[in-house]
Order: C-alpha cells, then structure tokens, then sequence
C-alpha cells in the first residue's frame, strides 16, 4: 500500500475507530452503580455491632475497606471495580462491608471494643502503610485475609471474594489461588 492510498484511507479508518471504541468503553463497564450507596453498608463505626448484625444477617464475614482521599488505586477501585453490579452483588451477599479512612480523627470501636480515630485503627492495629487494603474478618472479628492494593479488574475481584468467602485462605495464599484459577 502506498502512502499516497494510506492517506487517502486514515479519515475512514478514523472515522470506524471512533465508531467501535465507545462500544468497546461499555463492555467493560456496564451499568456502574455508586459504590458509596451500593457497595459499602452504612455505619457508625461500632464494628463490635456490626459483626453481630453480620451473624444474624448470615453473613460470611466483614470486609474492611482501607483508604485515602488522594490514593488513586483506591479511586481506580471505586470506579472501575467496586462500582460494577456483578460485584456489589456478591460481595453484600456474603460480606459487611465498611470503608475505614487511614487518616480519619472519626473515632470507631474496634472489633475488641476500644475506642480510638480510624487513623490509628489503620495503621497502629493494622499497620496500613498503603491504600487500598482489603482487610477481612471472620465473624469472631478476628483477620482471616488481607489483599494490599488494586485488582487488575472486576474478575479478579471476584475469584478474591470466592477465596474468602469459601474459605480457600485456610488451605494458602491468594496469589496460588489466583494462579491455579487463572483462564477460567
């Protein structure tokens, strides 16, 4: 092809491209919902009475989101991952879920029913050094899994949730899940 003909040919080429990519744009988000409103439960910061309230709603565990206004992997997550249906779907099915900012002076009761600020919940029991971090808890309050920062997508996501929520962090870790589950 000559570059004359190539020239001649970009504007249609052009013209096709902007064609497909919108629609390429909502195969891979479709229908986001706020994950403010649908992804994480309300609360007052008892996590003492939210894991009662996780027993008797039949729960798997509860899941704690660690965060920071300027973390963008935290922001990338909201908006590409915790704000899709399928995943708000499953994992308030299964889990309690609450967002914890790291650098919060909103004081929580923790787990063991001592008060202090979200900051110090995060990184003095926690020891959260960078955000996010998905933190889960059995129904006793006690951590059973940790992931530190973002998923590749809403899949990996998922098969994360599936590791807690059937117990697979008993037998190893996520990375060996992930990878034995790999193409599925």
């Amino acid at each position: 092809m000559t570059p004359r003909r190539i020239v001649t040919l970009l504007p249609a080429l052009l013209a096709a491209l902007l064609l497909v990519l919108p629609g390429l744009g909502s195969a891979v988000v479709e229908d986001p919902r706020d994950p403010d409103h649908h992804f994480f439960d309300p609360t007052f910061g008892d996590f003492q009475e939210e894991l009662d309230e996780a027993r008797d709603a039949g729960k798997k565990g509860i899941l704690l989101f660690f965060e920071m206004d300027d973390c963008p992997f935290c922001h990338r997550m909201k908006n590409q991952v915790l704000n899709q249906p399928e995943v708000q779907e499953y994992f308030k099915d299964r889990f309690s879920i609450f967002a914890v900012d790291v650098e919060g002076a909103i004081e929580v009761v923790t787990f063991e029913g001592e008060t202090k600020t979200m900051r110090d919940f995060a990184t003095r029991d926690f020891r959260v050094r960078a955000t996010p971090v998905f933190q889960f808890f059995n129904l006793d309050g006690e951590p059973i899994a940790r992931f530190t920062g973002a998923t590749r997508d809403v899949d990996e996501f998922l098969l994360l949730g599936e590791f807690v929520a059937e117990g697979h962090y008993e037998d190893g870790n996520f990375t060996r899940f992930r990878r034995e589950h790999a193409g599925r």
